[in-house]
């Protein structure tokens, strides 16, 4: 499928077109060609998103790494970057927006329609090696997903995977009915 069919996917799956979709697709471009791989059917590929935002989607797209699948990892560091890896051969890169890659003189006084056109004029336009640092990573890819055992909450009865169970007074609790947000009691 050529790049401007994945991006419409990527556009219909996200909800619109927008500068940061349009970093998250780029940067699973790059990845995706670094890696010499197309998207995975299954988990033979992992990305690791260091942001919640819009790009993510993008990433989920082209790659086909979702967090149900357990290959797509959220560490919301606030940066515009994701790693890209292949479980069959370990080989893992980072793909990261390029500090300042998108700044203009003349951006505080334009108007924000305006300046989010000439971001996704610029997204669209610039080389890769202007916008983004790519490096290969040597790091350990996270393993497939694990099924774990469902045990039952003394807190509020729900089932709760049992590596999520923390323990009081030898009582299986769920996070929620545990921790200090909130807690729950059972009817």
């Amino acid at each position: 499928m050529d790049e401007q069919a994945l991006l419409e996917q990527a556009i219909a799956f996200h909800g619109h077109y927008c500068p940061g979709l349009t970093i998250g697709f780029r940067a699973a471009c790059i990845g995706l060609r670094a890696l010499g791989v197309a998207r995975a059917a299954d988990e033979e590929l992992v990305a690791i998103a260091e942001t919640d935002a819009c790009g993510v989607d993008a990433v989920q797209v082209l790659t086909g790494c979702t967090v149900g699948k357990g290959n797509l990892i959220l560490r919301d560091w606030g940066k515009q970057a994701f790693s890209f890896g292949r479980r069959d051969d370990g080989r893992m890169v980072r793909v990261a927006l390029r500090y300042g890659a998108l700044q203009r003189d003349d951006e505080g006084t334009l108007p924000e329609d305006e300046r989010r056109r000439l971001s996704l004029e610029r997204l669209q336009t610039m080389p890769d090696e202007a916008l983004f640092d790519v490096q290969w990573v040597d790091a350990p890819l996270p393993g497939p997903a694990r099924l774990f055992r469902t045990v039952r909450c003394e807190g509020c009865g729900e089932g709760v995977m049992e590596a999520r169970v923390r323990l009081r007074d030898g009582q299986p609790l769920c996070p929620a009915c545990y921790g200090p947000e909130y807690t729950r009691r059972a009817p």
